[in-house]
């Protein structure tokens, strides 16, 4: 599509909108930039939805339930770094520049400079909820933003407390309000906790390292991802008595880490991190207190303490690993090498692997995945997972690789299935053989065991 819609696809257009207001939005593959679908099949980039509507928003006709209603549906279905520059942008206009003149230098950034009423308008001619939906970009750029974008939520928290100090309060001290009271807060003879929906934080200090201290922390941790309202990305901050965590080298020594670290000792909680684990994991979501080198999908501690308690937690962790998606998580990377340390290449971790590796960007090759693969037993578990590829590929996995941002494509083109195919073969045996798997693998053959070589030889045809 044009930046300008065609007259004729003007209707599908509105009705693209509407859908993303109503959540009827789904997301067209993995295309980027992000093309969204209408109820009626219609497909149109997110940035043109995002121009359309903001540059149509007035401050005193802003309906805040319906603009939070459509950024956030925008949001699930791309990301927040390809929504929050319209937003802001159109807050600068309706809020900044109708209600506020700032002091200082010109030459500063915006969010250095200081802001006061106009002279002639009072508090209470800002519309309230222009402010509301105000607060939601500042607090989204908290939740979702990069680290530095704390100054888009202080220059947005700014404005309103010129005006509504006690809306930001509020959301600071007890969030939006939708959660019920017995999750705001919760204390008990094992744990205390807090849970704040604004700000997608939830800080949990437990008393005790038991059994019955970690069924009652699960339980409400389930109950607030049970809340239709609460954000699926979110921080889980936690303490606890003991500093124990999964046995996965380079997992951060995070609260969440040491929390299923002391869960997955009692047999009893199993099903209770499963629960947990199928609750969080949500595609395009993740936990917001990692950094973006250790970014993960939630649940990601759970599924890991579980699965490398054997293959009866198989299908947790094959399900989890169709929903990571590139961006936001990482840490699959850390918990696969550690799983086929431990059971090693079989028929049954085999696709396991294969699926993880498909499930990042640029998993890195490894000598010791060469010297695991070098057996027969391991070698006839990768040839029957290339048989049954198209199983096993996460349905995200897309064969387009990073393009030169400063290069434009000539024509965009859709790779096939079997390109997409042998881009995914490609792509595992790399990560296992690394660069002696190029050329079809021929150094990789040449060095093999005569009685193996057969073997390496179809892995590479």
């Amino acid at each position: 599509m044009k930046p300008d819609v065609q007259e004729e696809l003007q209707p599908l257009f509105d009705q693209c909108i509407q859908d993303a207001i109503d959540g009827k939005i789904t997301r067209l593959d993995s295309r980027w930039p992000p093309v969204v679908v209408s109820s009626q099949g219609a497909p149109f980039e997110v940035w043109q939805l995002l121009r359309a509507w903001t540059e149509a928003q007035q401050a005193e006709t802003l309906d805040a339930e319906k603009a939070i209603a459509f950024s956030e549906n925008l949001r699930r279905q791309s990301r927040w770094g390809e929504i929050d520059h319209h937003l802001l942008d159109m807050l600068k206009r309706e809020l900044q520049e109708k209600y506020f003149v700032a002091t200082g230098d010109e030459d500063d950034r915006f969010w250095d400079r200081e802001y006061s009423l106009k002279p002639g308008i009072r508090a209470e001619e800002v519309p309230e909820p222009l402010l509301r939906f105000a607060c939601y970009v500042a607090v989204s750029y908290k939740v979702y933003g990069l680290d530095f974008e704390y100054l888009d939520t202080n220059y947005l928290f700014g404005l309103v407390e010129k005006v509504r100090p006690d809306m930001v309060k509020k959301l600071r001290d007890h969030g939006t309000g939708r959660l019920p009271l017995n999750l705001q807060k919760r204390k008990t003879d094992h744990f205390t906790a807090s849970a704040n929906d604004a700000f997608a934080v939830i800080r949990i200090t437990a008393r005790d390292n038991t059994e019955e201290c970690c069924h009652e922390v699960l339980d409400y941790l389930c109950e607030i991802l049970e809340q239709e309202d609460f954000p699926r990305s979110y921080a889980v901050e936690f303490k606890g008595p003991e500093k124990r965590y999964l046995p996965i080298t380079g997992l951060p020594k995070k609260g969440v880490n040491q929390l299923f670290a002391c869960a997955v000792q009692y047999p009893g909680l199993h099903p209770l991190m499963e629960r947990y684990a199928r609750l969080a994991m949500r595609q395009y979501e993740q936990y917001t207190n990692l950094s973006d080198e250790q970014c993960a999908l939630p649940g990601s501690f759970a599924v890991f303490a579980l699965g490398m308690l054997g293959q009866e937690w198989r299908q947790l962790v094959w399900d989890y690993l169709d929903l990571c998606d590139d961006e936001h998580s990482h840490l699959q990377e850390k918990f696969l090498r550690e799983y086929v340390k431990q059971f090693g290449f079989t028929a049954d971790t085999v696709p396991v692997f294969v699926r993880g590796v498909l499930s990042m960007q640029n998993m890195k090759y490894s000598k010791d995945y060469t010297a695991w693969m070098a057996n027969a037993e391991s070698l006839g578990a990768l040839l029957e997972a290339k048989i049954h590829l198209s199983e096993i590929v996460p349905s995200g996995f897309s064969s387009d690789e990073d393009d030169d941002e400063d290069e434009e494509p000539a024509e965009e083109t859709e790779a096939s299935p079997e390109e997409v195919l042998q881009y995914a073969w490609e792509t595992v045996c790399y990560v296992i053989w690394g660069k002696a798997s190029a050329k079809g693998g021929q150094k990789v053959v040449e060095a093999a065991p005569e009685e193996l070589r057969e073997q390496y030889q179809k892995i590479f045809q």
